[in-house]
């Protein structure tokens, strides 16, 4: 069926015909329509979010737990949404997760103008441009078998004319794409420093074939005209480049402008007399060029500033507006598929010779190694220089003391998922825990969580049922008290923690708003986290002490039998600060009726220790907390204090 489509339109349209299962956005113009007409196919959960960066982690951490999602935001969200977005790029995807970013030359209705491309080479994303509407939909349903494909988040740039222009659409009918299997991985899904070093080396491999991707992909493609002119553009600026100079050019036209084609430039480049691009806002394509060491006019013809249109186009080769309407004739669009056949197999062939030539590489890499090899077996003979002293290795845990050990003790025993956060609670994610699922940025812990949670829902797994988002006092002022607002307001069923240890303990115990003090340690107004819990309108709010496991169980039983919103806030001082501590009695192991079993272990206090297969414990190191006790079944862990104790 053949209709008139807005490019919003269009693209909500074509994430419906892709399979998408999950939308979120921020309104902001030009973008504001993309969701809004996504609202229209119930197949898809959609939703306003609380701000861009909401919208983001929600909609990365639907895609997580496996079915394909979108978020939509201006140009200026993305500058709010750029914490996750860079770490979207690290921890990669499940399913497919396309973010669009709707940009405003002109200024129409924004404070600024960006050029949104950047970010794609910033956080090494692929970036999708599309020029009328038939290509927005078209590129969408692209852009999210490129998301899978190469285990990627895609940024999909529009601007104001391509958003909020008509042209005619051909469109299709839905896909479903089944939902991925979500299994938990660690080492993908939780930013740690050792995973997020292991992270940036897969996203540039991963960037590596992208770029080799990018030579041949349909999305990318050379039209041919007169050779006297060699026209290389994007998005709607092709669209001015082709009413303006017909035939009278020819077109290297970029739906994929990052990673940057450089060999098919390069072609394209040698088969024309004169170079230029034609593109709105910065240079970003004319400086790509320009770094392949290949002469080309662009922003010395074309306005830096402000939308494009026909005229200014035309204006810059020195056309009237009369001159215009060239278009592109029958024969020419005929001419134009027999050149681009011919180039997308031209590219297909050096791909082909790249791959020999990378195969001979590798052939010389090997032979080299094995000759390594020889070399080294002859070194073995010599005599070996002495090892270096090595330091043995500590594993990083929690604090004797810590109040939030207990909380992922009970965590771990739970059929759920659990959406982490950046702080100290991180280490709940390490072993004999084990018992995180993602931590992607601050403030995310929540709204990653809020988006798994409604994947969860959709796909009605039985395991993870449910999603606990764990975040602290600090972390939860700083960003996450907008996705616990955006969760309460849509209504999700995620179980939030906020484990308040009334400081901001890993970065060295920094006050914030509920811990009473001021940066000068004078007294402070205190923010009531359960009066901001309750007044997003939460009904189901505990607050319990994280170091009585029985307390901590019930009240997950009871947030887990409510299917909507609730809050657990864990409230204990950190083992280490100085003006709430009080030191408790330290606890010993009974030797006389302990069993060995070392269930005790599974705490992971640094107080613990093994010695001739007996469980010991420091009593300078306890702080007298008690949970080890508690994880004892037999009750062989005991106050120290008592009379006759040793």
């Amino acid at each position: 069926m053949k209709t008139l489509m807005t490019g919003n339109e269009a693209m909500a349209r074509g994430a419906w015909e892709a399979g998408v299962r999950f939308a979120s956005a921020y309104p902001g113009t030009p973008s504001t329509e993309i969701v809004e007409s996504v609202a229209r196919y119930r197949e898809i959960r959609s939703q306003w979010a609380v701000n861009e960066k909401t919208a983001l982690e929600a909609a990365l951490g639907a895609c997580i737990a496996g079915v394909r999602s979108m978020c939509a935001m201006k140009h200026v969200g993305l500058n709010v949404a750029a914490d996750p977005l860079f770490s979207s790029a690290h921890v990669g995807v499940n399913a497919g997760f396309v973010i669009v970013t709707a940009d405003d030359p002109g200024c129409h209705s924004s404070q600024n103008e960006q050029d949104n491309r950047h970010y794609a080479k910033f956080a090494k994303l692929p970036i999708v441009e599309p020029s009328d509407s038939q290509e927005a939909l078209n590129y969408m349903k692209a852009a999210f078998d490129i998301s899978e494909a190469f285990d990627t988040p895609v940024l999909f740039r529009s601007t104001t004319n391509l958003s909020h222009g008509k042209t005619p659409v051909i469109v299709g009918e839905r896909v479903e794409a089944p939902p991925r299997a979500y299994e938990r991985t660690q080492s993908k899904y939780v930013l740690m420093p050792a995973a997020a070093r292991a992270r940036h080396a897969v996203l540039e491999e991963r960037l590596l074939k992208l770029a080799t991707y990018a030579e041949i992909s349909p999305l990318n493609r050379i039209e041919w005209g007169s050779r006297s002119i060699g026209i290389i553009t994007s998005g709607v600026a092709y669209q001015f480049a082709l009413e303006s100079l017909g035939q009278k050019a020819s077109y290297l036209k970029l739906g994929m402008s990052f990673p940057f084609p450089k060999n098919l430039v390069r072609r394209f480049s040698t088969e024309v007399e004169r170079l230029v691009v034609i593109e709105e806002l910065d240079p970003f394509i004319e400086e790509a060029v320009r770094a392949l060491g290949i002469s080309v006019e662009g922003k010395s013809l074309i306005p830096l500033t402000g939308e494009l249109d026909t005229g200014i186009v035309a204006r810059a080769f020195g056309l009237s507006l009369a001159s215009l309407g060239a278009g592109v004739g029958a024969k020419a669009q005929a001419e134009t598929a027999q050149a681009e056949a011919q180039a997308q197999a031209e590219a297909q062939a050096e791909t082909q010779a790249q791959a020999e030539a990378q195969a001979e590489t590798q052939a010389e890499t090997q032979a080299q190694a094995q000759g390594g090899t020889r070399d080294k077996a002859d070194a073995a003979e010599a005599p070996l220089p002495a090892p270096p002293e090595q330091v043995p290795g500590r594993p990083p845990m929690f604090c004797a003391g810590c109040p939030h050990r207990g909380v992922f003790y009970e965590l771990a025993k739970l059929p759920v998922a659990v959406s982490g956060d950046i702080g100290c609670y991180t280490l709940g994610s390490l072993q004999p825990f084990g018992a995180m699922d993602t931590c992607i940025c601050m403030g995310a812990g929540i709204s990653t969580g809020m988006g798994f949670q409604a994947a969860l829902e959709m796909l009605r797994v039985e395991k993870p049922k449910r999603t606990v988002g764990v975040i602290g006092d600090s972390t939860f002022f700083h960003s996450g008290m907008t996705g616990l607002l955006d969760a309460a307001y849509n209504g999700s069923g995620l179980i939030t923690f906020i484990l308040d240890n009334r400081i901001t303990a890993m970065t060295g115990h920094q006050e914030n708003p509920g811990s009473g003090f001021n940066l000068s340690g004078d007294a402070a107004n205190e923010v009531s986290i359960e009066g901001i819990v309750k007044a997003f309108g939460i009904k189901n709010v505990a607050t319990v002490d994280p170091f009585n496991l029985e307390k901590v169980r019930e009240a997950l039983v009871a947030a887990l039998a409510d299917p909507g919103p609730s809050v657990i806030v864990g409230r204990a001082p950190c083992a280490l600060l100085k003006r709430s501590a009080v030191r408790k009695p330290a606890y010993y192991v009974d030797q006389e009726t302990c069993r060995k079993c070392k269930l005790c272990l599974r705490v992971a206090c640094p107080a613990l220790y093994v010695e001739n297969d007996m469980v010991q414990i420091d009593a300078d190191a306890c702080v007298g907390c008690g949970v080890c006790s508690q994880a004892c079944r037999w009750g062989t862990i005991k106050i120290l204090s008592k009379a006759g104790d040793k």
